[in-house]
């Protein structure tokens, strides 16, 4: 008689979303390490200036002078703590589910590029010419986009004060990002801090990091199974 025993399925390291994590740390230790003067040279030197990229002309200089990697070199560097803090809170939130459905390569492809098409926006949006664009709020952004669209039912923990006490619930997570959507079209127009945070930048990933994941859809399901054994 032979019994049939299911093996334990290893968990895959979800490494991209950590690796991510931690570029971020370095780089922005690194740059605070530098004198204040150094710090911002390499700031204006790596980070994304707003204005230009009206012509074929501009466009064609920018490609072969390499300022459009700026687009993609901008995302590692972040103005202060808060900055870096709150991009990196919702990296793990959305970006280790993320990871988990579309596996770590594609997740690292969203990033940069969905990061990259939310800086080109800013750079277009912000009418005032040199306005220094730096931070992965896009790349983020673009993460909670893909998260909607992989999973569009699930739900996102909150704490609610009530009174002198905190009280956990879950709400759908299409309703708590719709807010938050609509919060970053309000504030394109008449937001805080209106001109010194690039909101355009963060529809733009959001947008991308959505569409992403729908073209990738059928990738994903592959994948998946594969991880299945189906």
């Amino acid at each position: 008689m032979f019994v049939s025993i299911p093996t334990r399925e290893r968990t895959p390291v979800r490494w991209a979303t950590p690796a991510l994590f931690s570029v971020l740390w370095l780089c922005f230790i690194g740059v605070e390490l530098l004198p204040d003067s150094d710090q911002r040279r390499l700031l204006l030197e790596w980070g994304a200036l707003s204005g230009g990229l009206t012509s074929p002309e501009e466009w064609w200089s920018s490609l072969r002078s390499g300022v459009l990697l700026r687009l993609f070199s901008a995302l590692f560097l972040h103005a202060d703590w808060a900055h870096l803090l709150g991009n990196l809170v919702f990296l793990l939130i959305f970006g280790l589910p993320a990871e988990r459905a579309m596996g770590p390569w594609r997740l690292l492809m969203l990033f940069l590029l969905g990061g990259a098409v939310a800086n080109l926006a800013a750079v277009i949006a912000i009418g005032t010419p040199d306005r220094l664009i730096i931070g992965a709020s896009g790349a983020v952004s673009a993460l909670i986009g893909a998260y909607l669209a992989l999973f569009p039912s699930a739900k996102l923990g909150v704490v609610v004060p009530l009174g002198l006490f905190l009280q956990f619930v879950k709400v759908p997570a299409p309703l708590l990002i719709g807010v938050w959507a609509l919060l970053q079209l309000l504030f394109t127009f008449i937001g805080p801090a209106f001109g010194a945070v690039a909101w355009s930048a963060h529809l733009a990933g959001f947008a991308f990091g959505g569409a992403f994941a729908l073209i990738a859809r059928a990738g994903i399901a592959r994948r998946l199974r594969r991880k299945r054994g189906l």
